[in-house]
């Protein structure tokens, strides 16, 4: 049998005065024997005594052996992998892994007659072996030295043997469940081939175990057909190719996995093989391509049945979807928790595959000090993360309809690419557990979504697929959205007031998708645009793409307009782009970018097999991750959950009537939709058919509307009552109620009143929760986060309730109640708010004074403490006495759920015991309503 002398070569030597192991291959030619050996010399001048780096190791035959990697060598007559001459190896090196050849060691296995040591070349061996050996063999040769040759021969040989097993780390199970579904057929048994083509011949060994619940014989024949389909890229030979798919067929068989027994079976055999081998199990990959309703089972079995044994480890894949909302994806990250540790979890987003999408972090990385000065609030005009498709939902309208496109697309695959966008570099970006940490921190910084932040559209062909593939009846029209616009702001210094544009949607113009970040232009040329040259004109738009696929250009690539800077991008795996006449990008010809594609194109899930395999958590969604992501996106679905997406044609067809625009933290069609909502006989209701409505209740005046024009009244009114004050007191004491109501009317006033006198402007909570000022149930930094940090306010002219005084929150000996009510004493004339916000809780309560509060509904006080019945409980309010000598109160109510607090105070008298909110009468002052047409109407 043959095995190989790994070479110590250098490029430029191979050996030294044609000598090798002390023969003279002059006289002996490049064969020669070397005791019951041949040694065969290739890749050499013999002449010359000359030679470089060979074509082949360097072979020889033994009866004995299997192949298996070992260099054998005199001191100064080869070079050792680190590139330096091997007698001149310092003795710490002896030993250790040369830097240069990872993974490799070299060590002295004695000396020579001529006192020259002589090495050898092995992968990961122990170093005690060799330290022993040395001894020996050195002991040897000085007392015989004229066999110090075969003693070295017959020393590999014998090491050889010994490392054989050491030099493969392990066997490695791959269970791909769900093996013959659409998923496994298109993309992961081409990944797993994939795998084994980059694997194999390396330190492990593989076998691949496709499991359903299809029948043997069905499974069996479905797997023939999908392995025979295999092709290699273009890069291997095609004999190569040829033999590896041979291999890979034998090593991939079908099992039935239904029971715990069946995954006890499975465990046994796979046992059994590794026994039979005689390897050692490295691990195991179960890859699940099956529902999520399907997890908890084989979980279950995996983790009673199927774990490998001690020192092995186990990497579970997991597809999406991950839950439908915040709970059921918590819920679904609990059970799984119940049965897997976070570091055997790997949910999948196949996104995180995608060449330009895993180009981001290391083009930030590689680039970092022409971005530094650019990427960021001060350079950014916008960032439009984008995917667009020209298939319908046709044949998944099952799967569409309970998801729709923001959880199919932008919950996921979008956000990713933004966290990667907008994330805080790491110093080291091949830190996996760094690069998670720094994308939770993007997650958290997302700002809270709103209804106004989206638009939503569907194609007109969809419902009508629905009621055919799912039988739903004639009358059945669907509100699932399959386009979908949202504005997304982040709220930290980097990015502050840069949107993020994400969009998506099915059965569109063109097939392409992008993460497009444009850069501010403020510079202005004075000659015409026919003089502007691409690299030095700064008028010409200033643009990074990673382009994601599909579209004009056909492939990934990542463009940088060349009026910016040129990339830098790792030779080995980016090329530069040649010239494409005639193609345009972005409105501008493909030679205004450096542009760059990769060397070879993988697709997403082979790049993200591989990283299973290799232990990569980066590329995957952590469980943090998860909920943050679904923490972000769920108020907004519920928000969305009822509101009938824009019908659209389809295709070119769709003209301009998909196009939005942005202003603050609003989104909104550009055009007017031509066409009705909903079809069926007489015309739907329009939102904007309603007006506003004004009548009275309690006997006060009530104003009503559907939610956005509600609340853009109510800020219209704030701004015209805040003009007034400013006017003829010199200044405006407003205080606001907390709770999720107001946070609309907050946005509201920071993105559209640009003339409300935030100057002379004091603001104050109605209440506060006794939590500190910077936890997120505070009211306070609710108030903060949406309102605050968008205007211009005297940092003076803030005034938040003292709750959390001497390290304590609301403790009465404290005084912050009576510190507050002097404050507002103080600073408001009479203590008489100009405006004061409420709201309405569905029990009558109002501020945080609540049904049956023992104070602040009667008496003096002007500010208390109170028990609430939810968490957190302490509270402290203005009382009813100090919001009744109030100029203005308006109360703002909003949402079905009001509906029947709403018809119920109507009907009660004066009774703020039972129901506070019925208290609120300015004593002087005028009291206004402010409901939706869901409270007020139902």
């Amino acid at each position: 049998m043959i095995f190989s002398l790994n070479s110590c070569f250098t490029p430029t030597h191979s050996f030294k005065n044609s000598k090798l192991l002390g023969y003279d291959l002059k006289k002996t030619g490049p064969s020669f024997p070397l005791g019951k050996q041949k040694v065969e010399v290739k890749g050499v001048d013999v002449a010359s005594g000359e030679g470089t780096r060979p074509p082949q190791p360097l072979t020889f035959t033994s009866p004995l052996l299997a192949p298996a990697p070992c260099l054998l060598g005199i001191a100064d007559q080869c070079h050792s992998p680190c590139g330096l001459p091997a007698a001149t190896l310092p003795p710490e090196r002896v030993g250790h892994s040369c830097g240069a050849v990872p993974h490799t060691r070299l060590f002295r296995l004695g000396r020579n007659k001529d006192r020259k040591q002589i090495l050898i070349q092995t992968p990961r061996p122990a170093k005690s072996v060799f330290t022993a050996l040395g001894a020996l063999a050195e002991l040897f040769f000085q007392r015989h030295p004229g066999c110090w040759k075969m003693l070295t021969v017959a020393m590999c040989v014998a090491l050889l043997g010994c490392l054989q097993a050491q030099e493969l780390r392990g066997h490695v199970s791959v269970i791909l469940l769900g093996a013959t579904g659409d998923l496994a057929r298109k993309y992961l048994w081409r990944g797993l081939f994939q795998l084994y083509l980059d694997e194999a011949g390396k330190d492990y060994s593989f076998s691949f175990h496709g499991a359903a619940l299809t029948s043997t014989k069905q499974g069996q024949a479905f797997i023939a057909k999908v392995l025979e389909s295999l092709s290699c890229p273009e890069d291997v030979a095609p004999d190569r190719c040829s033999e590896l798919k041979g291999q890979f067929q034998r090593l991939s068989a079908y099992r039935h996995l239904a029971t715990r027994e069946d995954y006890m079976a499975l465990s046994k055999d796979i046992e059994a093989q590794v026994q039979r081998g005689g390897l050692r199990e490295a691990g195991r990959i179960f890859y699940f391509s099956v529902p999520p309703f399907a997890y908890a089972d084989i979980a279950r079995n995996i983790n009673s049945s199927c774990r490998p044994g001690p020192g092995a480890w186990l990497r579970v894949v997991l597809e999406k979807p991950f839950g439908h909302d915040h709970l059921s994806a918590q819920q679904l990250a609990t059970e799984l928790g119940g049965f897997f540790r976070e570091e055997e979890m790997y949910r999948v987003d196949h996104y995180l595959g995608k060449q330009a999408v895993a180009q981001i972090l290391p083009f930030r990385d590689q680039n970092r000090k022409a971005l530094d000065g650019l990427w960021s609030r001060h350079h950014v005009e916008r960032v439009e993360i984008i995917m667009k498709e020209t298939v319908d939902a046709e044949g998944r309208t099952s799967f569409y309809e309970e998801y729709g496109v923001i959880r199919d697309v932008l919950q996921n695959h979008l956000t990713e690419v933004l966290t990667l966008v907008a994330m805080e570099l790491p110093h080291n970006i091949s830190s996996s557990e760094s690069v998670l940490q720094h994308k939770l921190r993007a997650f958290r910084a997302l700002r809270g979504l709103q209804k106004g932040s989206a638009v939503l559209g569907q194609y007109q062909a969809y419902s009508e697929q629905v009621r055919r593939e799912q039988q739903k009846p004639d009358s059945f029209h669907s509100l699932t959205p399959t386009f979908a616009g949202v504005l997304v702001h982040m709220d930290n210094l980097r990015w502050e007031g840069v949107p993020f544009i994400l969009m998506s949607g099915k059965a569109l113009d063109e097939r392409v998708g992008y993460a497009r970040i444009l850069f501010r232009n403020q510079a202005y040329c004075v000659q015409n645009d026919e003089h502007w040259v691409a690299d030095q004109s700064r008028c010409l738009p200033r643009q990074i793409v990673f382009y994601i696929g599909h579209g004009e250009l056909g492939s990934p690539a990542v463009l940088v307009s060349r009026n910016l800077f040129r990339p830098s991008l790792p030779p080995e795996s980016w090329k530069e782009l040649g010239a494409r006449p005639g193609l345009r990008l972005f409105g501008r010809p493909l030679s205004d970018f450096y542009a760059y594609s990769p060397v070879r194109e993988q697709d997403a899930y082979s790049v993200l097999i591989s990283h299973i395999f290799h232990g990569r958590k980066d590329s995957f969604v952590t469980t943090e991750n998860l909920l943050a992501s679904w923490g972000f996106w769920t108020p907004l679905l519920d928000g969305l959950a009822h509101e009938v997406p824009r019908l659209y044609p389809g295709g070119a067809e769709n003209g301009h009537l998909l196009d939005f625009e942005f202003g603050g933290a609003r989104l909104c069609f550009s055009q007017q939709q031509p066409e009705q909502l909903v079809p069926g006989p007489g015309p739907a209701p329009m939102p904007s058919g309603f007006q506003v409505l004004k009548a009275r209740y309690r006997e006060s005046p009530l104003i009503s509307a559907w939610p956005e024009e509600l609340i853009a009244k109510l800020a219209d009114d704030i701004e015209a009552t805040a003009v007034r004050a400013v006017r003829r007191f010199g200044a405006f004491h407003l205080a606001l109620s907390g709770g999720s109501s107001p946070v609309p009317l907050f946005q509201q006033l920071a993105t559209r009143h640009y003339g409300f006198p935030w100057a002379h402007t004091h603001l104050w909570l109605v209440d506060e929760r006794c939590v500190p000022l910077w936890d997120p149930e505070s009211n306070f930094q609710h108030l903060q986060t949406h309102l605050l940090q968008h205007i211009r306010v005297p940092y003076y002219n803030i005034h938040p309730m003292p709750v959390h005084l001497r390290q304590r929150l609301c403790a009465e000996e404290d005084q912050g109640a009576q510190t507050y009510a002097s404050e507002i004493s103080a600073l408001v004339a009479n203590s008489s708010f100009d405006l004061v916000l409420l709201g309405m809780g569905a029990d009558g309560h109002t501020a945080s004074l609540f049904p049956q509060s023992p104070s602040g509904l009667d008496g003096e006080q002007l500010v208390v403490l109170t028990e609430s019945p939810s968490r957190p409980f302490q509270r402290m309010s203005l009382s009813l006495p100090l919001i009744n000598r109030a100029r203005k109160v308006a109360v703002l109510v909003m949402g079905r759920v009001k509906r029947e607090i709403t018809v119920l105070v109507s009907r009660v008298g004066h009774e703020p015991k039972k129901w506070p909110i019925s208290g609120v009468l300015p004593t002087s002052g005028q009291l206004v309503w402010y409901m939706d047409y869901e409270a007020f109407l139902g």
